[in-house]
């Protein structure tokens, strides 16, 4: 069983994938070649804001949006400790300090009633992200920040894009949206890849000139940068699957219905989609205060299952410095503790998640 089916994702669009690849073979245009901008046209349509950037990777955007607004040494940025590395790894690297709240016991997004406290005068700008496939309460977190001096929210979106906040799409919800191209993305490519969206045209000038090493024409370079250009063959592949993107959507949710009917009575705490919120699901995960042996039930029957951020970031020895000990992030630590991903894609099949279901009532 695959944990996530690219082969039958591939099997669809095998034919359109290699007509792009050859026409950039025959182009030679392997950086902005004209399927980037045709990907920036399409996804900013598809996203419903003024400015899509592509860039290299999903965490090279996060680095871009940061550089954007001026942040760097002495900032504070709030984000949470449940998320991969690179939400906080990018606001260190900055030289800005991560500063953490917890999450929701219910959507294991950041609680914006938390927010509120954690702000100070060195507040530059808050980063939540949306987690498994749904965002934060983009609606709460933006009337804080709007309250404390129109503080700029970035919504990290890598795992949320496609799905809906109040019927507007994830990256749409604030000043600066960042996604992911990673392969294992619901909206992948194969390699790294990312892009930005905003509808403020001076941010978007910006995190352009910053992407190609801060150059705002040939030979001329007034703000620093990086090397965060998105290449051609990376977009061509992001823009085949993107045909297939909603279908696939609507795919996921359907399986996500199909564990949520089969395990309801299981006793294990399984996803909740927030109120306003769709899901993209680009993750199925489960709590079970018996992780380990439920995941050894499912690998002894060939399920593969992942605890996505058993160690929260306030816990890593890079952010030792930070202060921070077992206990700060209750809710944080708990999901981390219990957390198991599930195998989800759209090419799923019944008999598939019956097997994952069965093995899972007959463990727990």
């Amino acid at each position: 069983m695959e944990f996530i089916d690219l082969k039958s994702q591939q099997s669809l669009i095998r034919e359109d994938l290699e007509r792009r690849i050859k026409a950039i073979l025959d182009h030679g245009r392997y950086i902005f070649g004209p399927e980037v901008a045709e990907l920036e046209e399409r996804l900013s349509d598809y996203v419903g804001v003024r400015h899509c950037i592509g860039a290299s990777s999903g965490t090279d955007t996060l680095l871009i949006a940061l550089m954007s607004l001026g942040v760097g040494p002495g900032d504070e940025v709030i984000t949470v400790p449940y998320t991969w590395i690179s939400t906080a790894e990018m606001i260190a690297l900055i030289g800005a300090k991560p500063v953490f709240v917890d999450i929701e016991e219910t959507t294991w997004n950041m609680d914006p009633r938390l927010v509120e406290g954690a702000i100070t005068e060195r507040t530059k700008a808050i980063m939540p992200v949306g987690i498994y496939g749904q965002t934060a309460d983009m609606t709460a977190i933006n009337e804080i920040a709007e309250r404390n001096g129109n503080l700029p929210v970035i919504e990290d979106a890598a795992q949320s894009f496609g799905a809906t906040h109040h019927g507007k799409k994830s990256c749409a919800l604030s000043a600066i949206g960042s996604t992911s191209f990673f392969p294992s993305k619901p909206l992948g490519g194969y390699g790294d890849g990312g892009a930005l969206f905003t509808d403020n045209d001076d941010l978007a000038q910006l995190m352009r000139q910053i992407r190609v090493h801060g150059q705002e024409r040939k030979h001329h370079h007034p703000v620093l940068g990086i090397n965060g250009r998105l290449d051609s063959i990376q977009a061509a592949i992001v823009l085949s699957k993107l045909e297939l993107f909603d279908d696939e959507i609507a795919k996921r949710q359907l399986v996500a219905s199909t564990y949520n009917e089969r395990l309801k009575d299981s006793g294990l705490m399984l996803p909740d989609v927030g109120a306003g919120n769709t899901s993209v699901y680009a993750q199925y995960t489960i709590l079970s205060e018996n992780r380990d042996t439920l995941q050894t039930s499912l690998s002894d029957a060939g399920v593969p299952s992942v605890p996505y951020y058993a160690v929260p970031l306030h816990l890593q020895p890079v952010f030792r410095e930070l202060g921070h000990f077992p206990g700060d992030f209750p809710i944080t630590e708990k999901v981390a503790s219990q957390c198991l991903s599930l195998p989800m894609n759209p090419y799923l099949s019944a008999d598939e998640t019956d097997q994952v279901c069965s093995v899972i009532c007959k463990t727990v």
